[in-house]
């Protein structure tokens, strides 16, 4: 039988959030304020990335967006350990929200688009787009991982 797409969604969820948790753990703690180039974020910023962006798929999935008054970024906290921790527990309840909609996670959630106007889109395509940007971030995150003297976790690591 074929999964759903809230099955295939919490599936990819839960792998991508190993991945990602397994690169924010081996980040050096002392070089957070790692900035490798004037326009690119600190790796505390870029940590930070990923549960605020656990953030938005839970507004998406309750009370959705106010884009009368956009929301602001919360400051990242100052260690590591509080960052991984808010990225943990991000996902029992992100998986909990999910796992609680319908089967076919219909719906639709109001954001900006290109030409920044609000317009309703698939409740679906806006969680998948969330977690590409995960993986581009972790990506990302890998590239600070290795300037700032640390090695990828196992299983990310190439020969």
């Amino acid at each position: 039988m074929e999964a759903t797409p809230r099955e295939q969604f919490i599936d990819a969820y839960v792998r991508e959030h190993g991945a990602t948790l397994r690169v924010l753990r081996s980040y050096p703690t002392d070089q957070l304020d790692l900035r490798p180039h004037s326009k690119c974020q600190t790796a505390r910023e870029l940590l930070w990335t990923f549960v605020v962006e656990q953030g938005l798929c839970e507004r998406a999935l309750t009370t959705g967006f106010d884009w009368s008054s956009p929301p602001g970024v919360p400051t990242a906290p100052s260690t590591l350990a509080e960052v991984t921790a808010a990225f943990e527990r991000g996902r029992d309840r992100l998986v909990g929200l999910v796992a609680g909609r319908d089967a076919s996670l219909s719906g639709t959630v109001k954001v900006p688009t290109d030409s920044l106007q609000v317009a309703d889109v698939p409740l679906r395509q806006f969680l998948w787009l969330l977690l590409s940007d995960q993986i581009l971030h972790r990506g990302q995150l890998s590239i600070y991982l290795r300037l700032a003297g640390g090695g990828l976790p196992g299983a990310l690591a190439l020969p």
